[in-house]
């Protein structure tokens, strides 16, 4: 194909690239900020305010409105920026990861950009190359490659170039070559690719609400009503029960009404709500994962199913010999991936001088021989392969046993016969230096296929017939390996005479001589192990699904914990023949998914979550993208993952590590906590004042708060309610925000999907909380009224008094409740110094009611007074009964669960083994 062809095929047909999201302008995505249920609240409440101020004759500025405002603002610019930083992270991963592609045009071989490559180009494909399209084979030589970003599967596919059109023929893009040369007629290109038509189910599944999203949401729609009900109650109250109806009262009271409303508002949510899961987002890229949506951060916290592919996953995608057959015995190899550290043992003790010594040198020396990867030292402890993942296992061995110099020294390759997938075998020819440069033919392949070509097995250094009992023998030994879920390979040689032919080909194979199988494992990650673990302990199930052979799944999945040895797998040919109800009772109890195609991992996505589990997916391959995207949070692999899959990702590793998704959970479960402890606290302050007003108005007489007229004396004034929302929903709830869990999260089972944010037991603690502050409130006002239940103090009384104490009492009692609500459980005095913003929040609070009790040209502002030491004494006395109510709550509520803790273990005790009570 000619420059000129490509170029006007490029036109016409379009770029090689699959079709992403269409692209959001910048305005969109900061408008989205404000689609919230809760910011809908706040600019009702802005409005509302504004009018009010209207009313009132416009005097000063309308501050509750402003701060308002400028909170809703803060929240999107939050929003907006963090998410920008989430594309940038994800375009920059995509641009490290962009793929060239080797082409023929006008008899030129050039480098082009993947996405200019079209139909009718030949691919020119080496070792190490990705694969930029679709494409059929015209050549090719010892080809192999690796597929598992579609497939899932870990082992290298052989490729031939022939008529048959199947898969045998053809290449895919998205995938790798592992092993040889080929020359490749593109056939497709974008989405009309294997990957591109896997792509398209993204289209058909829908994105799924985060449960935080959700409870957001949720909780919007009930403030909304509430505060509604709230101010609608408390004016008509008022108003019923005025004596002055002028219009300046009635306008008090409408504006008592409206500060009462916006006070029951918590604005400050969408604001610390951001704060807080940007700061999390900030402490996840610390950990070197991108949370591409605020929300998707906690999301993680209730998860209740890790969903994880296997391979380069869960795994370290290094093949690895762990064990080596000869005919003197077994010997183990330990150590793991490409690193050449590690010892041979036989029965448990190191390889000593012998026929078993020599039988596994011999082994690992022709396996090195037979093959065509190399393994380099990039930097002091780096190793890298280039090649096939299985030549390269003999590499490592021989290093680990200290023969490559020898080897190296000794053999010179001269000759070869490729690998194909019909023999199964590979064969150099080398000259033997050590040996007069006599040629030597060493063969290393499946060993069903090998074992029928020997005539002679070696037993240290000498070469013995090979009988009938001796075949037997090594089949079973083949078979123990393959029970282990090792992939097997053996090794032979044959001795040619001095000067023989050496380009025999397969002729050659035959008369050899067999030394030994090595079974070949790809090792887990020792961090996957340790974060599975911690996983179990925070009772959240991890769930394997691979394209892999059973077995081999079990393998991995026992070692890692996954599931006991002698678990069981469902395949993919398993689930098809479930329907959706034996396929629901199936994932309920299955650990291990194997041989399972695409469209299973979405399917098993979607009955786990129908049965209320909430599912994170993990994948790297094309493969793996509608499983992610369908699923609660999709976990992208940043390094190995596709283009696909960090589209369809909500959170990607950029350091493909597992283990970081433990970590993940326990910053998600820390930000639940946190969400819960400023809600607990604005809602439970917010109530306080609301009933303060309320119970103020309705049991008038029973508090004193009536004059000599008996007219209605309002208990605090607008300015009075708004300032205390100002101070106290803005520092202490942000602080709140950010406290450091005072319990062990991980040590609790994941929330259910149908846990509310601010459940029954919350709301119960949030209004009894606000009674006690009300209470307190409204008794410091009768102790500085005459009439009422107490008795008036002894000194200065009056209104504007009794006002200000109850004013500075409220305040106090909102400050006290900070370090309730820092835990439903636990004591305010457990840990209470491990959050100075907290401390330097309420210090700041403490100074501004200060200034406004004392300064004068405050009282004129707020309708206060000047109090004496006393007074203020009192005050925080009367402020500090919320504390002291709360912990004793606090003191029979872990008394009566200690109770109920022992009663279930005793239940326990009659249980069978690997039971646990109900």
């Amino acid at each position: 194909m000619s420059r000129a062809q490509a170029l006007r095929r490029l036109a016409d047909g379009g770029r090689n690239e699959l079709r992403g999201a269409p692209p959001v302008s910048a305005w969109r995505r900061f408008f989205v900020q404000f689609c919230d249920p809760l910011v809908y609240l706040l600019l009702g409440a802005i409005a509302v305010s504004l009018g009010a101020w209207a009313l009132n004759g416009r005097h000063g500025w309308p501050v509750d409105a402003l701060v308002i405002a400028v909170v809703v603002l803060v929240n999107a610019v939050l929003g907006f920026g963090q998410q920008a930083k989430a594309r940038q992270a994800v375009q920059a991963l995509a641009r490290m990861t962009a793929v060239t592609a080797d082409v023929v045009r006008d008899s030129m071989r050039l480098r082009v950009p993947s996405a200019e490559v079209v139909v009718g180009d030949l691919l020119v494909l080496d070792e190490g190359d990705a694969v930029a399209a679709d494409a059929r084979l015209v050549r090719a030589s010892q080809l192999r490659l690796q597929e598992s970003s579609l497939t899932g599967e870990s082992a290298a596919v052989d490729k031939h170039a022939g008529a048959a059109d199947d898969k045998s023929n053809r290449v895919f893009k998205g995938t790798s070559v592992v092993q040889g040369r080929g020359r490749a007629v593109v056939t497709a290109t974008g989405m009309d690719t294997e990957m591109g038509h896997i792509a398209r189910l993204l289209d058909a599944t829908p994105e799924v609400p985060t449960p935080l999203q959700v409870e957001v949401q949720r909780v919007g729609r009930t403030l909304s009503v509430a505060v509604l009900g709230i101010a609608v109650l408390v004016i008509g109250t008022l108003l019923l029960l005025a004596h002055d109806r002028s219009l300046p009262a009635v306008m008090e009271v409408l504006l008592l009404g409206v500060s009462l409303a916006v006070a029951a508002v918590p604005e400050g949510l969408p604001a610390i709500l951001s704060v807080v899961l940007s700061l999390g987002v900030q402490r996840m890229a610390g950990h070197r994962a991108i949370v591409k949506d605020l929300s998707s951060v906690e999301t993680l916290g209730c998860a209740s199913v890790i969903c994880s592919d296997k391979t380069g996953t869960l795994t370290r995608a290094e093949m690895t010999i762990e064990r080596i057959v000869t005919a003197s015995g077994t010997v183990r190899i330990s150590g793991q991936g490409y690193m050449p550290t590690g010892a041979a043992t036989h029965d448990g003790a190191a390889l000593a001088p012998g026929a078993l010594l020599q039988e596994v040198s011999c082994l690992a020396t022709g396996g090195s021989l037979a093959g065509n990867a190399t393994l380099t030292e990039t930097s002091p402890g780096v190793w890298v392969v280039h090649g096939d993942p299985s030549d390269a296992a003999f590499l490592v061995v021989e290093r680990k046993l200290g023969l490559t110099a020898a080897r190296e020294a000794r053999y010179g390759r001269v000759a070869g016969v490729a690998f194909t997938a019909a023999r199964k075998l590979m064969s150099t020819v080398t000259l033997d230096h050590a040996g007069d440069d006599a040629p030597v033919l060493f063969t290393k392949g499946a060993p069903d296929m090998l074992l029928p070509r020997c005539v002679a097995v070696r037993v240290g250094d000498e070469e013995l017939a090979l009988d009938a009992a001796m075949r037997e023998k090594i089949l079973s030994e083949v078979e123990t390996l393959t029970d282990a879920a090792l992939r097997t390979l053996a090794v032979a040689y044959r001795r040619l005479p001095v000067g023989s032919a050496t380009d025999g080909g397969e002729a050659l194979e035959q008369q050899l001589v067999f030394v030994g199988t090595a079974g070949i494992f790809d090792p887990p990650r020792e961090e996957a192990g340790l974060a599975i673990a911690q996983a179990r302990r925070a009772g959240i199930r991890v769930v394997m699904i691979t394209g892999d052979h059973p077995r081999t799944a079990l393998r991995v999945a026992s070692d890692l914990g996954i599931c006991p040895v002698d678990g069981t797998a469902l395949s993919g040919v398993q689930l098809d023949a479930l329907d959706d109800a034996a396929l629901a009772a199936a994932v309920k109890t299955t650990q291990v998914f194997a041989r399972v195609m695409p469209a299973h991992k979405l399917r098993i996505v979607l009955a786990l979550q129908a049965g209320g589990e909430v599912v994170a997916m993990t994948g790297d391959g094309v493969n793996d993208a509608p499983a992610l995207k369908a699923a609660d949070i999709g976990v992208a692999m940043g390094v190995t993952g596709t283009q696909v899959t960090r589209e369809a990702a909500r959170m990607i590793l950029a350091d493909d590590n597992f283990a970081t998704i433990v970590d993940a959970v326990r910053e998600g479960r820390a930000i639940f906590g946190s969400i819960r402890k400023f809600l607990r606290y604005l809602l439970s302050s917010n109530m306080g004042e609301v009933l303060t007003v309320f119970l103020g108005v309705v049991a008038a007489g029973v508090f004193g708060l009536t004059d000599a007229s008996g007219a209605h004396i309002l208990p605090l004034l607008a300015t009075q309610v708004l300032w205390i929302n100002l101070i106290t929903d803005s520092g202490p709830a942000l602080a709140m925000g950010i406290d450091p869990p005072v319990d062990d999260v991980m040590a609790r089972p994941p929330r259910r999907r149908s846990e509310r944010l601010i459940d029954r037991a919350m709301w119960s603690g949030v209004l009894q909380t606000g009674a006690v502050m009300a209470l307190a409130t409204l008794l410091t006002l009768d102790l500085y009224l005459p009439g009422g239940l107490i008795a008036p103090a002894e000194g200065e009384t009056g209104v504007t008094l009794a006002r200000t104490a109850a004013f500075t009492v409220l305040v106090i009692a909102q400050l006290f409740n900070c370090f309730n609500a820092r835990s439903d459980l636990r004591s305010a005095f457990r840990r209470p110094f491990t959050n100075a913003w907290l401390w330097a929040a309420v210090g700041l609070s403490v100074g501004l009611q200060v200034a406004v009790v004392h300064l004068p040209w405050l009282n004129a502002a707020f309708g206060t007074l000047p109090m004496t030491l006393g007074q203020w004494a009192v005050c925080v006395g009367m402020g500090s009964a919320v504390l002291w109510y709360r912990e004793a709550e606090k003191i029979l509520r872990r008394l009566f669960s200690a109770q109920a803790d022992t009663e279930l273990d005793q239940q326990g005790k009659g249980l069978p083994h690997g039971h646990a009570p109900p």
